[in-house]
Parts: C-alpha cells; structure tokens; sequence
C-alpha cells in the first residue's frame, strides 16, 4: 500500500501525544535546530542512501529509520575560518536564514555525519578530502565531538582541515509537528560518499546500518519492514527518479527549499498527520 502523506493516521506514542497536544490545547515547545545529511553512493544499480535505525530507548524516534544527523551544537557557528566553498551567505539564500545559522547547518550536518557514520566531509584544502577516518586517533576525535569534549571548530584546526561545505547540497526543510514534546527544525543536505572513505557502524545512537536504494527503502516502508517518520521517507521517495549521485547533487541546486510543518487533525478517538 503506498503512503498517503496527506491524511496519515497516527497509533501508538505519536498519537496519544497528537490527541492530548489537541484535547488539553497544549502550547508547543519551540524546535531546536538541526541537520541531517542523505549521505549517496553509486552502484551498478543506481545511487544508494546510508539509513540508520534509531535505538528503542532514544527518547526521539525510537525505533525510526533515518539519514545520520542531529540538533546544532552551539560551536558550530564559530567554522567560518575553517570553510571552503560557497560561502554561509550563499547557502543562507537557498535556506532562507541567516548567514550565521546557515554556517551553523553546514557545519553540523558536517560534524554531525562524521559523528554518526565516521564520514568526513573536509579536507586539508578545497581541493582535497581526507581518504581515510578509521585510525584510532580519528576514533578518539570522533568520540570526543560526540560526546561533546571537542568542539568541532578546535577539532578542524587542530587537524589543519577545512569544511568543504562544496559537496553540500540543500535538499529539504522539516519542521517537527507541534504536538511532539521533542520538537527539530531539520535541514537536510545531501551529500556523496567521498573516495577511500567507508562508513563505520560507529554511533550508539542506532542498532542498525544500511545502504539501500532509495526506491527500496520506500518499498521496505509500505510493506513495514520499515519504520519512517515523513521526512525521511518523502526524500527517499523523492530520490527514486534518479539515476547516479552526479544527478541527485545536480538537482539539489535547483530544489526550492520551503519549510514544512506536518499539522494534526483530529476525528473522534483518530488523529491524522497530514503534510499538506
């Protein structure tokens, strides 16, 4: 059965949460910024994405299938001088913010990958990128930005690096619904594997890693072997056209990038999700 994003009926925790957010008029929490990155890779099959799935005990999308992201860390703003590619001000028209948080994006969808998958999306110079991260000095870095002991500005200088915010693509913007008492303002990028680098089944934030073509895993959701909030799933969905990764990176230049909100209705004992 295909997904009907318009109308989606809620069950479990996402739907008490819907009915009591209407029923007791509950004012929503502001979301707090974050980025995710749709990491790509070529196959003789087509672009794959790297998914994760979300432990059972994360107090936010527990269970979920999702790209490797997470909430902007207050020292991600301060990379400006670690930067290569178009500048903040650049990818702050195509998000529709400022330039200090666009920088602030960029950067954490950066660190946050890195984190997340052990990909880094920097180099020694703008024409470079670092070929290999599975060295235990690049473990204890990663370790050390996840738990927050490193900030990721010291982490590049230290390393003599620069974000390469050029092989960055905006992609969407998703606003977490406003009954949720976890609330994210999402943007999301994508991105390719870079050559020599591997992704590491390395966070303890997920119990599962996977590449998959994006038309699978849209497949692997209906049949609910998947679970997906939105998001994740609409742009899986809406890479399935595509034949490599050069495309997919192609079209993010030309995407307009508006701002959903996924709003709740309620009927009697059902609340419905809907996008549109």
């Amino acid at each position: 059965m295909v997904r009907d994003l318009d109308s989606e009926p809620l069950s479990g925790r996402m739907a008490e949460a819907a009915l009591a957010y209407v029923r007791e008029a509950r004012t929503p929490v502001d979301p707090r910024p974050a980025s995710t990155v749709i990491l790509l890779r070529d196959t003789a099959a087509g672009p794959e994405v790297y998914l994760l799935r979300r432990q059972q005990s994360m107090a936010f999308a527990a269970g979920m299938t999702v790209f490797p992201g997470g909430r902007v860390d207050p020292t991600d703003s301060t990379v400006a001088d670690s930067w290569s590619g178009p500048p903040p001000a650049w990818f702050a028209a195509r998000m529709r913010c400022s330039a200090e948080a666009a920088a602030a994006f960029v950067a954490a969808a950066v660190r946050e990958t890195f984190e997340e998958s052990g990909v880094l999306l920097a180099g020694p110079s703008s024409e470079s990128v670092v070929d290999d991260t599975t060295g235990d000095d690049w473990e204890a870095d990663r370790v050390a930005l996840e738990s927050r002991e490193l900030g990721f500005a010291d982490f590049l200088h230290r390393r003599g690096l620069v974000l390469r915010a050029d092989l960055l693509g905006a992609w969407a913007h998703w606003i977490t619904p406003e009954f949720e008492p976890r609330r994210y303002d999402t943007r999301f990028f994508v991105a390719a594997l870079p050559a020599g680098q591997i992704t590491r089944d390395v966070t303890s934030e997920s119990d599962q890693v996977a590449w998959m073509r994006p038309a699978d895993a849209v497949a692997a959701v209906h049949a609910g072997e998947l679970l997906m909030l939105p998001p994740t799933y609409v742009c899986c969905r809406d890479l399935t056209p595509y034949d490599d990764v050069a495309t997919i990176l192609a079209a993010a230049g030309d995407r307009e990038i508006r701002p959903v909100l996924p709003a709740v209705r309620v009927e009697g004992d059902q609340a419905y999700l809907e996008t549109t």
